[in-house]
């Protein structure tokens, strides 16, 4: 059965933005979607956080991952540990190095670009020219020049915050097969 994870980001959670939107299109054309809080999310480091994730999840060649911010950096470091590749990745307002200021916890030291591009069939980067985080455009450029994909930018802020209400996001559900 095809099973879709949607991450949130950093500080949300799964009812905030775009996150049910999407999570009932892929239900509603028969995905298995999860929709997970992680609270900890970019506040616990990666190497103690990330085994409660991948513990969590079943990955098959049949899922898709989608992630936000925070949750987009996290998928890189489970694309890296997980031992199957799947179907699709979609990392939204993504990020592979420290965006800003803030720490950034999710963020692993280093990573490995081969194993992370070999755990993905479809990889798709969908970033904004201006995010006020400094997940832009930038971000995802370095993200798809290390690892190949699709990469998408647009000119919509930080696709949802608490401040953007982004209640609907049409383009994933067009790019998620």
């Amino acid at each position: 059965m095809q099973n879709a994870i949607i991450f949130h980001g950093t500080g949300g959670n799964p009812e905030v933005c775009w996150y049910p939107w999407l999570g009932r299109q892929l239900a509603g054309r028969g995905y298995d979607v999860a929709i997970p809080h992680y609270p900890g999310l970019n506040v616990e480091p990666v190497d103690s956080f990330l085994p409660k994730v991948l513990a969590d999840h079943d990955f098959n060649e049949r899922t898709v991952l989608v992630g936000h911010s925070g949750g987009a950096a996290l998928l890189l470091a489970v694309l890296e540990h997980i031992d199957v590749t799947v179907a699709q990745a979609v990392l939204v307002a993504g990020y592979c190095t420290r965006p800003n200021t803030e720490d950034e916890p999710v963020l692993q030291g280093d990573y490995d670009w081969a194993a992370i591009k070999s755990h993905a069939r479809e990889l798709y980067f969908v970033n904004s020219t201006h995010d006020p985080y400094g997940c832009d455009d930038r971000q995802g450029r370095a993200m798809f020049d290390r690892l190949g994909g699709t990469q998408i930018i647009r000119d919509e802020g930080h696709f949802g915050d608490y401040d953007q209400p982004y209640p609907e996001f049409p383009l994933l559900d067009r790019l998620i097969d």
